[in-house]
């Protein structure tokens, strides 16, 4: 397959846990096959944030794979897919990337993507950020990972938690050229904005 319609979306135990399952709906609007492992730490985090039940975060993948699973499809560099995003990705599961010391199934996915050379996008959520943190950060980016926190599009002027976390999920899913109806474009909303002077109103 020159170009498989699988991404492997991972979800840690970071704040944020919304962010995850909000990709994983995107997607299923989507060709592409969501391929999920999430840790058991998201699972906690999933019941403090939100209503939503472990089984119906994984009902909205195509495929999903026990953390601890090392012997899975996702683990083997021959099993294709576009990459893999980590949504959101806490600061251990950073580390255990930036290191190659992975303890479980969703950090060897994520070495597996990098070594494959394929598309690996991790939404660190974390702040503030020691020096320690940082050397990660560029640890990972200097073996090919695209570190995409998931900060606010204020230009965009959003009305509700729910429209923040529609642009960073458009956007992340941009980096896999995946369209969706979630962007709102600057294009569109500079064109919206102008004034008879030809000046842009932000």
């Amino acid at each position: 397959m020159a170009n498989p319609e699988r991404l492997i979306v991972g979800i840690s135990g970071a704040s944020g846990v919304i962010l995850g399952v909000r990709l994983l709906q995107a997607l299923a609007e989507t060709p592409i096959e969501a391929h999920l492992v999430m840790t058991k730490t998201a699972e906690v985090t999933l019941a403090y944030e939100t209503e939503i039940k472990p089984e119906a975060v994984r009902k909205l993948a195509d495929k999903v794979y026990p953390v601890a699973d090392l012997g899975a499809a996702i683990s083997s560099g021959s099993f294709q897919t576009r990459g893999m995003i980590i949504a959101p990705c806490s600061v251990r599961t950073l580390s255990e990337i930036a290191t190659g010391v992975t303890s479980n199934l969703l950090t060897r996915a994520a070495d597996v993507v990098l070594k494959e050379r394929r598309r690996l996008v991790l939404g660190l959520r974390e702040t503030p950020l020691h020096t320690g943190h940082l050397r990660s950060m560029v640890a990972v980016s200097e073996i090919g990972a695209i570190v995409a926190p998931p900060l606010p599009a204020f230009y965009a002027k959003p009305q509700s938690i729910e429209e923040m976390v529609d642009q960073t999920v458009g956007r992340w899913l941009d980096l896999f050229q995946i369209e969706t109806s979630l962007v709102r474009r600057w294009d569109s909303l500079r064109q919206n904005r102008k004034k008879g002077d030809g000046t842009v109103t932000i």
